[in-house]
C-alpha cells in the first residue's frame, strides 16, 4: 500500500498509486506522490514517467475521513498543500507524464491527469468534481484543461462525471481501450516518447510549459483560497457530514457522481 515506482523497461518509469479501498488519499500519500513523480523525472535514464494506480479506480482524491477525525485546520492545509505538491509534480515533471486511468478520476484525480501530458483511459473510467457535494472546492483549474469552459463549469456547478468516451471527442484522452488494456496502451505510448533523446524530450517539455496559456498552479493556489473559506465559514462541515454511500460504476454528462472518502 502506498506510492511505488519501478521500471518496467528502458527510459520509462511507473509511479503506481495503491489506497485501499479507492485510492482516497491521506495528507501524506500526496507528498509521497509527489516525491515519487520529481524523483523520477529527475533520473537522467527516465525519458518519461507512467502514472497509474491499483484498484478499483485511478483517485478519488482527498481521504474526508481523515479531514473529519482531525481536530482544527491541521489535515485540510496538509490536503491542501500535498494536493498543491503532487500537482505541480506532475506538471513540472522534467518528462512528459502519461496517465493511465481505469474506473473513477474524481477530484485530486482531475487534478493529476488535468497536470499530465497524455492520458489513456479505460472504457469504464469516468472523471469528474464531485467537490460541491463534499464540502470542498478546487482543481476547476484542471478540469478546463480537459473539457471546453462551458462544460467544465455545468459539469462543476452540477458534481457530474464524463465519460472517457466524452473527453476523446473533446481531444483530451490519447485513446480510450477496454480496462484490462489501459497499463499496456499507456506504456506503448510511452515507450513512443521514451524513443526520442533524453536531452531533447527535456527541453519541449520545458518549452511546452513554458507557452501554457495559465499558469496552473498560481490559478490552482487561487481556487484553495475559496476552499479554505468555505472550511472557516462552517458550511464545509455541514456538506461534509452528510457525505457517505460507495462509489458508482460509472457516469457520464447526464448523470450524477459518487465515490468514497472524496473531496
Amino acid at each position: 500500500m502506498g506510492v511505488s515506482t519501478s521500471a518496467p523497461e528502458e527510459g520509462i518509469a511507473l509511479v503506481t498509486v495503491d489506497f485501499p479501498p479507492v485510492n482516497a488519499l491521506p495528507v501524506q500519500g500526496w507528498y509521497d506522490l509527489a516525491a515519487a513523480v520529481r524523483a523520477a523525472g529527475a533520473d537522467p535514464k527516465v525519458r518519461c514517467v507512467v502514472l497509474t494506480a491499483a484498484g478499483r479506480g485511478f483517485n478519488a482524491g482527498v481521504d474526508i475521513k481523515e479531514v473529519q477525525r482531525t481536530d482544527g485546520h491541521e489535515a485540510l492545509i496538509g490536503a491542501n498543500r500535498g494536493c498543491y505538491e503532487a500537482f505541480a509534480a506532475v506538471y513540472d515533471c522534467e518528462v512528459p507524464v502519461v496517465a493511465a486511468v481505469h474506473g473513477f478520476c474524481l477530484g485530486g484525480g482531475i487534478g493529476l491527469v488535468g497536470n499530465a501530458d497524455a492520458i489513456v483511459a479505460s472504457e469504464d473510467a469516468t472523471f469528474g468534481l464531485p467537490e460541491l457535494d463534499r464540502g470542498a472546492l478546487g482543481a476547476a483549474t484542471h478540469l478546463a484543461r480537459l473539457v471546453p469552459q462551458h462544460l467544465m463549469r455545468a459539469l462543476y456547478y452540477t458534481s457530474r462525471t464524463a465519460t472517457a468516451d466524452e473527453l476523446h471527442r473533446h481531444g483530451s484522452v490519447w485513446k480510450v481501450v477496454p480496462r484490462a488494456h489501459v497499463l499496456d496502451s499507456a506504456l506503448e505510448l510511452a515507450r513512443e516518447i521514451a524513443a526520442k533523446d533524453g536531452y531533447l524530450i527535456r527541453l519541449a517539455k520545458a518549452a511546452i510549459n513554458g507557452i501554457d496559456p495559465v499558469d496552473v498552479r498560481r490559478s490552482y493556489r487561487f481556487e484553495q483560497g475559496f476552499t479554505f473559506e468555505a472550511n472557516l465559514s462552517g458550511v464545509a462541515d455541514r456538506v461534509r457530514d452528510t457525505f457517505g454511500g460507495a462509489p458508482s460504476a460509472g457516469g457520464s454528462s447526464t448523470s450524477g457522481s459518487g465515490e468514497e472518502n472524496q473531496s
